[in-house]
Parts: C-alpha cells; structure tokens; sequence
C-alpha cells in the first residue's frame, strides 16, 4: 500500500469516527426531547389530578359543614295554654358561610323552596313542612347574606299539603327541627317543653 493509499484511509476512517460521534449527539438529544417531553406530561398531569383533588375536598368540606345557625332562643306559643301553636327561630350564616336561598315553604306541590324544615315529634316525622321567612339586615330579596338573618316562623296548625300532626304537642314533650339548605350540612334543633304550658314560652 503506498502512501497515498495510507493517506487516504486515515481521511476516511476520520470521517467514520465524526460520523458516529454526530450520530451519538442526535439520539442523545432526542432521547433528551423525548424524556423532556414525557416529564412535562406527567408533571401536567399530576398539577391537574391535585387540583382536582382540592376541588374534591373543597366541595366535601362544604357539605360536611353547615352554612347555617341557630341566633337566640327558640319560642314557642300557644292560643289556649295546652298545646303548642307556633315555633319561631331565627337562623344566621356562618362568618365563612355562603349566601343562602331561604325562600320560604308554602306547603304546596309547586313550593319552590330550596331550604327545607322538618319536624320530628313523638308521634310524628313531618318532612319539608310549610314555613315562612323574615329577613332582616343583609340579605337580597330571599338569599340570606353574611350578617343577615332570617326568622322561621312554623304553624302548626298548618303544616302544608301531606303534613299534620298526628296528635298536639303538649308540655313535657319533646320535638326536634332539621333545616337543611341547598349546600352544606343540616342544621338540628332539639327543645323539650316546660311542664306547664304558656303563651309564650323561651325555650333557649
């Protein structure tokens, strides 16, 4: 082989060596696209999925808490000194709550109430019972605001459609009131009458 020949391989075989180190760099970059890629798309995925999961435990603490509660004494009257007539209460949003729809109950098929009151007594279980409203400080129309409130007042004697007492409520019984708005947890209302029945009784 002379040497020219020898020249000649040594310029090839350079060749061949710049060849594969430009080969090595372009799969390398590409191996580090494509895992930059992948990265962001997990990365991407896992932000979405935690923020889901906030959503999730936002709206489950939301219904697990009420929005709800109960402002003062529960009162009680009565038109003949024996058995109770009406149930007044007043009710208030949380300091954190959301404004709420306390659109009263009138005790029809076509009530558009979003807030309902149940009655629970010895004798009876007396779901979405007719109620009205009175909204004082802030509120806007019937949606009760942070610093409003709004007093339920239910009679008795005129419970709706579907809902009577199936005997009078008298002194040493007990009943229980469950408010539960559109959003959050219920609100339970436990009071045991006086021996004696009055007027007006404050049941605290």
């Amino acid at each position: 082989m002379d040497g020219h020949q020898m020249i000649s391989l040594k310029k090839l075989l350079r060749n061949e060596k710049g060849m594969t180190g430009l080969e090595t760099a372009i799969i390398l970059i590409a191996f580090v696209t494509v895992a930059s890629v992948f990265s962001y798309a997990v990365l991407s995925a896992g932000l979405f999925s935690a923020e889901q999961g906030k959503e999730t435990i936002y709206a489950g603490l939301q219904e697990a808490s009420s929005n709800l509660k109960v402002n003062g004494s529960i009162i009680a009257k009565s038109t003949d000194d024996t058995n109770v007539s009406t149930v007044i209460f007043t009710l208030s949003t949380t300091p954190s709550g959301q404004p709420i729809d306390m659109t009263a109950c009138d005790g029809t098929s076509n009530a558009t109430n979003k807030c309902t009151v149940s009655l629970f007594t010895p004798e009876s279980i007396l779901r979405d019972v007719k109620w009205t409203n009175k909204l004082t400080g802030n509120y806007s129309g019937n949606i009760l605001k942070p610093g409003g409130q709004c007093q339920i007042t239910i009679d008795l004697n005129d419970l709706g459609e579907n809902n009577t007492l199936s005997d009078n409520l008298t002194a040493n019984e007990k009943f229980t009131l469950q408010v539960q708005a559109a959003v959050g947890a219920s609100v339970t209302i436990e009071r045991t009458l006086p021996g004696a029945i009055e007027g007006v009784m404050d049941l605290y």
